[in-house]
């Protein structure tokens, strides 16, 4: 079974804080794909990843993309991972489904938005009932903190 982690954003945004995740699944050896809620939102987070800094690239490609097999990060609205992405990020609400095709799922969600976090429990609650182990991480001051 996939591990699952929920991030608790609190400071900043999924734009801001991706990055620093994204780059850790690089330096692992992994390739991602980015599921966003809206296709609008594949757009903005496409271009914020070109403006990173820190890691200091993190290639990548959005839905539309030449090569989408040849990418390390893929971000998409939709179900599809042409670059067989082992690691899932989740934003904007999204249900993981397919679950079995990935060993990590980030499923990150804004506190400051009272029904992303009522929409993240109830995420949590169903996966909890299907029997899948998994991890809280809070957004603190100077990183990530795992709760429970």
């Amino acid at each position: 079974m996939a591990e699952i982690g929920f991030y608790h954003l609190t400071r900043t945004t999924a734009d801001e804080a991706l990055p620093q995740l994204l780059g850790r699944t690089l330096d692992a050896g992994k390739r991602a794909v980015v599921r966003c809620g809206e296709s609008v939102d594949v757009a903005s987070l496409d271009e914020a990843l070109w403006r990173v800094s820190e890691p200091v690239w993190l290639p990548h490609a959005a839905t539309g993309a030449k090569f989408p097999d040849r990418q390390p990060i893929w971000i998409t609205s939709g179900d599809d991972t042409p670059n067989t992405a082992t690691y899932l990020f989740l934003l904007g609400a999204r249900e993981a489904e397919k679950l079995e095709a990935f060993e990590r799922i980030f499923d990150l969600f804004d506190g400051r938005d009272d029904m992303a976090v009522a929409a993240a429990r109830r995420r949590w609650s169903a996966l909890k009932a299907q029997g899948h182990s998994l991890t809280y991480w809070r957004q603190g001051e100077k990183g990530w903190s795992k709760a429970g």
